[in-house]
């Protein structure tokens, strides 16, 4: 991406000048960057058809760009203004890991207070929860939670037909009209009543820094642990962990995370380095149901971190810094530090690399589904609740050529034997 200096039209309006390439000979004027911007959000959320209108949702706000900008995307497409507007129910959660992130007391305070200001301003209810909270959570957050999980029969468009007749009986309940109003009636109404404005709702709990002790006992577990590689899997576990016991508590069923293009791609080579090969599908993909009852959503995986860095920088998107995880990391601290370190390189040289890294992880699958009707009985590993992949012999199969190889089930009696 460039800014330009030069004057050149916009690719789209073709009248204003551009102020910015997104890749060769995309030129953008400022509005239609913004209307790219948004389309592309929507579109994502639209497409898959994940998310049911009314349904609660859940934004993970670590105030970096990409979840700041995801946060500035759901409060424009709930607003009245907006043309296509989204119809869940939002809230907004955050995590402050200032224990494990070398600040002292006085600059957590600072942050957390930074912090609740940005929630407040975007008026949903939120919730601040500090990383030392891992030791307080239930056995049940690493348990396959089968429970209010949706039907796959359930229809998108009957579920959007409800939403839309709920309001409208609402609204005629309070101008006195007893029946709902179907057919044309409901669409000269939708973009009245499809949602309403959310009001401010500010956390009813009063935020205090965790007891001395139990920031001790953090230290310690991570202390404990000696290379920085594994010190970054302990935290996102553990972050990990708080979402879904904060999003069930809660009664959320969904939580998004804000992760760019550019951060799955060097997420998908580290897994491969890590041996996580088998569960790219879920580490990377726009889904992730390995949870049961809460899933996991990525809106924000078509877009490059550039892309997010000019539209946070135009729009005045706001967005808090927060430490690295070693104060003094160097390229080659750990595998994740190392794999972004080789991605941002080769992406300066060929600037096709983070596309080409993503697309491929697109195009991966899970070998057996986790929503499947056996997954209660499944075994699963205790920190990711991914599905164990020990028994590859009867999980995999490898046939090429038409052959069946002893790791196939239906093999019979010889390799060259033909796939009837």
């Amino acid at each position: 991406m460039e800014w330009l200096s030069l004057e050149q039209k916009c690719m789209k309006c073709k009248e204003c000048s551009a102020v910015l390439i997104i890749r060769v000979g995309d030129a953008f004027c400022k509005a239609c960057f913004k209307e790219y911007f948004v389309h592309k959000f929507r579109a994502m959320l639209g497409k898959k058809r994940l998310i049911y209108p009314g349904e609660k949702v859940l934004l993970a706000l670590s105030g970096g760009p990409a979840s700041s900008s995801m946060l500035q995307q759901v409060q424009e497409g709930l607003s009245w203004e907006a043309g296509k507007k989204l119809r869940f129910v939002p809230g907004l959660v955050h995590i402050d890991e200032g224990a494990v992130r070398g600040q002292n007391l006085k600059d957590r305070e600072k942050m957390v207070a930074e912090v609740e200001l940005v929630l407040k301003r975007s008026g949903f209810p939120y919730q601040i929860i500090f990383l030392e909270e891992v030791f307080n959570l239930p056995s049940s957050v690493v348990r396959w939670d089968s429970k209010n999980i949706p039907s796959v029969a359930d229809d998108y468009k009957a579920a959007v037909d409800g939403f839309l007749c709920r309001h409208t009986q609402l609204k005629n309940a309070e101008s006195g009209i007893r029946t709902c109003s179907t057919g044309a009636g409901v669409q000269a109404k939708l973009a009245e009543l499809s949602i309403k404005e959310p009001e401010p709702t500010a956390s009813t709990r009063t935020l205090r820094l965790p007891s001395a002790q139990s920031t001790q006992a953090l230290n310690q577990l991570f202390d404990s642990v000696t290379s920085l590689t594994a010190k970054e899997e302990l935290l996102h576990t553990l972050r990990s962990h708080l979402l879904i016991h904060t999003a069930r508590a809660q009664g959320y069923s969904k939580v998004m995370l804000g992760d760019s293009c550019t951060r799955l791609a060097v997420k998908f080579l580290t897994n491969i380095s890590l041996g996580r090969g088998a569960f790219l599908a879920m580490d990377t993909g726009f889904s992730d149901g390995r949870y049961g009852d809460v899933v996991l959503v990525r809106p924000m995986r078509e877009y490059s971190l550039k892309e997010i860095s000019a539209y946070n920088e135009m729009f005045g998107v706001p967005t808090f810094f927060s430490p690295a995880l070693n104060s003094k990391p160097s390229e080659k601290g750990s595998i994740h530090q190392l794999t972004e370190t080789f991605i941002n390189k080769l992406q300066s040289d060929f600037p096709s690399t983070v596309s080409t890294v993503f697309r491929t992880s697109e195009k991966l699958n899970v070998a057996g589904s986790v929503e499947s009707p056996d997954s209660d009985s499944a075994a699963r590993c205790l920190f990711c609740l991914c599905p164990l992949d020990t028994q590859i012999g009867t999980r995999f199969s490898c046939c090429r050529k038409g052959l069946r190889f002893p790791c196939h089930p239906g093999f019979r009696t010889s390799l060259s034997e033909e796939v009837p």
